[in-house]
């Protein structure tokens, strides 16, 4: 929350009366300080405020360190103020960085305050690898002890698995309930009697399903199960889930516990549509799905099982034309998607380990993080670009499924080249989305002559494509050498005697690789034009600032 100037002059007069040391630094700063020092001030000083329960730590400039007041000269555009909590956040391993940056008066002078937001429990922060702390004025490497107080954090602190003592099994929904029993008899078919678990009562299905601890409900059994009118048993935390259509149309709904049935009900709202990819050397179009159910229901329920439910934050699904995204609070808990997409990793820890417990009992997740793999294998088999996972935003976790045809070469490739290897579909996904890609997949790519063109103008060979059958599209937008442009001017100016610059343009233009922007094309014919004039093929017989060209 932005601090009012009477909260910052009230914030400051504390600050420089007495604070705990380690949470609070306070530099001259005269002119400028580095961004590099700053990035060691924001790990030490956010580890120590999660040490000390405090929200956040203070990083203040134009104060020295006898807290008298000498004024700054230190961020005073906003433009600087940006680049720095950029630099902050992309050398921040974790991804934090500084929440505000607040300017006060303060007996005359201008002083800079950095909010340092504290570390979430469980993470400690480290600045380019190296965790740091304070001791006393000093900056320091942040101890072994201190280190394992912050990583401890996270063991026995599971939100969902709290009781409620004034929740029973009056709150829940019976209709959620007979789905619950429903999940639990499929996940147990090979092993429990269906007839067992319809014999159990209420309260001994839900022990077996981890829902209840101790003889009592726990927040996990009323995020799944609860009925409605049950939310108020766990304010202030928002059980809450948002349906947003964004476009032409424009709608939205918020949806309550029980989750076990509206989460199918959210998905429901979803418009999916059939699409029509017309697959190369063939004359029959090929009508798939905009979106796997199953994968929209893989992505909501893991918003379910991983989200922070302590930020006191609703779960967003937005709906766009081309795409959906969900968003859930939580920084990704454990390893990167990119390791549960091949398969290479297990999750070895939980934000929420009951809940996840729970879910994986009624037989709505699996245990063992192959749904991110899931859910790309069913984008690689309906031809469609990949999920995205956006981790750069501090707090949150924004999946994107597509739903529409990024670069028809992708899709006409990923017809005819099923025996692609998943880590090569990653790679070309990347590509066709203008992202980078590590070099070791980039010379994997150009061994396989999967991909053209240079860094950072990559595009999924334009030869598959010309392969696959379509040759005009192939002619059209692959690049072409300077030896058949200057043809074209040489024709131009035969035929008509000579041309502006605007005509040599209209005459390139169409003829140029669409993976250039407007600035680019007009960056190499004018390249073009300077290598004919040296050469003695052209001239320009009219002005600088209004060329026109003639054959010499």
């Amino acid at each position: 929350m932005t601090l009012t100037r009477d909260e910052l002059t009230e914030l400051l007069d504390r600050l420089l009366a007495g604070w705990e040391s380690e949470v609070v630094e306070f530099k001259e700063a005269t002119r400028q300080f580095s961004a590099d020092k700053t990035g060691e001030y924001v790990s030490a000083l956010s580890n120590e405020a999660n040490l000390r329960g405090l929200a956040s730590g203070w990083l203040v400039f134009g104060v020295s360190n006898s807290r008298q007041v000498v004024g700054t000269a230190h961020l005073v555009e906003v433009q600087q103020r940006q680049a720095l909590k950029q630099h902050i956040h992309q050398s921040i391993d974790q991804g934090l960085t500084v929440r505000e940056v607040y300017e006060a008066m303060h007996s005359g002078r201008r002083i800079v305050l950095l909010e340092i937001p504290a570390a979430p429990r469980g993470i400690p922060i480290s600045w380019k690898g190296n965790y740091r702390a304070r001791a006393g004025e000093s900056l320091v490497p942040l101890s072994l002890d201190k280190l394992d107080e912050i990583r401890r954090q996270s063991v026995g602190t599971d939100w969902s698995a709290v009781v409620v003592p004034e929740a029973t099994l009056g709150h829940l929904d019976p209709t959620a309930l007979a789905r619950a029993r429903q999940g639990f008899k499929e996940r147990y078919a090979s092993r429990i009697p269906a007839a067992d678990v319809d014999a159990w009562d209420d309260a001994t299905f839900l022990e077996k399903a981890r829902l209840i601890r101790d003889g009592q409900l726990t927040r996990a059994a009323l995020l799944l199960l609860g009925a409605r009118t049950s939310t108020h048993l766990l304010t202030p935390h928002p059980a809450e889930m948002t349906w947003n259509l964004v476009g032409e149309q424009q709608a939205y709904e918020h949806f309550y516990p029980p989750f076990l049935l509206t989460s199918t009900a959210l998905v429901q709202r979803i418009r999916n549509v059939q699409l029509r990819l017309m697959p190369p050397n063939e004359l029959i179009y090929r009508e798939i799905s905009k979106y796997e159910e199953r994968s929209l229901l893989e992505a909501l329920y893991n918003c379910i099982a991983h989200q922070d439910y302590t930020k006191r934050s609703r779960i967003i699904v937005t709906e766009r034309p081309d795409r959906v995204e969900f968003i859930s609070v939580g920084e990704f808990f454990d390893g990167v998607p990119e390791e549960y997409a091949l398969e290479k990793r297990t999750p070895r820890d939980y934000r929420n380990p009951l809940l996840v417990a729970a879910m994986t009992e009624l037989n709505v997740i699996d245990h063992m993080g192959y749904g991110i793999h899931r859910m790309v294998q069913d984008q690689v088999r309906r031809f469609l670009p990949l999920p995205d996972y956006d981790l750069s935003t501090t707090g949150e976790v924004k999946l994107t499924i597509p739903g529409a045809v990024i670069d028809p070469a992708y899709s006409q490739l990923l017809m005819v080249r099923t025996d692609l290897p998943l880590e090569d579909v990653l790679a070309l996904d990347r590509v066709q989305k203008g992202l980078p890609s590590s070099a070791e997949a980039i010379a994997r790519l150009r061994k396989a002559k999967l991909v053209e063109g240079r860094r950072p103008n990559l595009r999924v060979n334009a030869d598959i494509a010309k392969i696959t059958g379509s040759k005009a599209e192939y002619i059209r937008r692959r690049a072409q050498d300077d030896a058949h442009y200057a043809r074209l001017v040489v024709d131009y100016l035969t035929q008509f005697g000579g041309a502006t610059r605007k005509e040599i343009d209209d005459l390139l233009g169409p003829y140029l690789p669409d993976i250039l922007d407007s600035k680019q094309q007009r960056s190499k014919v004018t390249n073009l034009l300077t290598r004919m004039r040296t050469d003695g093929t052209i001239r320009n017989v009219g002005s600088q600032q209004k060329p026109r060209w003639e054959l010499v």
